[in-house]
């Protein structure tokens, strides 16, 4: 029996993950913003935007434009836009939109302003209870799932038979699913490791080398661990792939936007131009300013997170801010 999934977004990671759905037994209500964009999909079978490679299946896949009519119609909800624009979204919905559906975050940031990861908006927004929940993480770019490449990815959540069954859902040739409990550590996580790729990026901007960036993740993992233990503590093993594989790929990989954005501020660029000229959200320069707080309230020791945010935020040169961060590192 076919399962109906509602994608709200209309980006890079959107786009691949309805490609994965695709490959299954599913109906895809997706949800765009843009009405130009949903005639665009109808009449040639891609994306405009992004990923404009990949070809759509027009028999499961279906554009829509009104919202809550995509939710209605599905069995799963899977929230794949940036954080940033979840409220903007959303809270337009009744409390009541998201009743007795299985909701999933493939959004890898928080909530702004008010500090919270994405699941607990959601069950807090509109009550949806917490073994409905789950979150996508992993080591898995869009890019690389366009072009067919094995990958892997990590469905979170406290109820494991929800968690299997949507891995079953985005599982075929290219792509390899598995699920695990621990849906908070591994969603914190998520946020960190764009907190970290951004402070790898700026490294390679202002020319520090591959051993640098090697220390910097060694002690990013370290300051991951110190932040969990402190706000979710768990038993959980960091070196599996929906944690350190995850922060490796962002950090490394020429696809990961967080990586570039950095890398531009090291160069030069004002958080503003960098932002114009990609395009595209990264994630972690919301989250860090999410994390900042938190970091402050638990008092856990997070040199590099606080030095991304003294360079986004108070304007702190990269410079200045690396001299002090690297007589920190180990």
């Amino acid at each position: 029996m076919e399962t109906h999934v509602a994608v709200i977004g209309g980006g890079s990671w959107a786009t691949a993950l309805i490609k994965l759905l695709s490959e299954n037994e599913t109906i895809i209500h997706w949800w765009l913003r843009s009405r130009a964009d949903i005639s665009h999909i109808m009449h040639y079978a891609h994306n405009p935007r992004y990923l404009s490679d990949v070809q759509l299946n027009l028999k499961k896949v279906r554009p829509k434009y009104d919202l809550s009519q995509a939710i209605d119609l599905a069995d799963v909800v899977l929230l794949a836009i940036p954080s940033a624009f979840v409220r903007d979204v959303l809270d337009s919905l009744p409390q009541h939109a998201l009743q007795n559906k299985v909701v999933v975050s493939a959004i890898k940031g928080m909530i702004r302003h008010e500090n919270i990861l994405v699941t607990d908006y959601v069950a807090q927004r509109f009550n949806v209870s917490e073994n409905d929940l789950l979150a996508i993480a992993g080591p898995c770019h869009a890019e690389e799932v366009a072009l067919e490449k094995l990958s892997y990815l990590t469905i979170c959540g406290s109820d494991l038979a929800k968690a299997k069954a949507f891995a079953r859902l985005l599982s075929c040739r290219y792509l390899k699913a598995n699920a695990i409990s621990d849906m908070i550590g591994a969603e914190y996580c998520a946020v960190m490791k764009n907190i970290i790729a951004i402070a790898c990026g700026i490294a390679h901007g202002l020319n520090y080398g591959d051993n640098f960036q090697a220390v910097l993740v060694a002690n990013a993992m370290q300051e991951i661990k110190r932040f969990l233990d402190a706000v979710a503590p768990a038993d959980r093993d960091l070196h599996a792939s929906a944690y350190l594989g995850d922060l490796l790929v962002t950090t490394y990989s020429q696809f990961s936007r967080n990586r570039t954005f950095g890398s531009m501020i090291g160069r030069g660029y004002s958080v503003r131009s960098a932002q114009l000229e990609m395009r595209m959200v990264a994630e972690g320069y919301y989250a860090v300013a999410c994390i900042y707080p938190l970091m402050k309230k638990y008092q856990v020791k997070m040199p590099i997170t606080e030095a991304v945010y003294n360079i986004l935020y108070e304007k702190i040169s990269p410079i200045v801010e690396f001299q002090i961060l690297r007589d920190l590192l180990s």
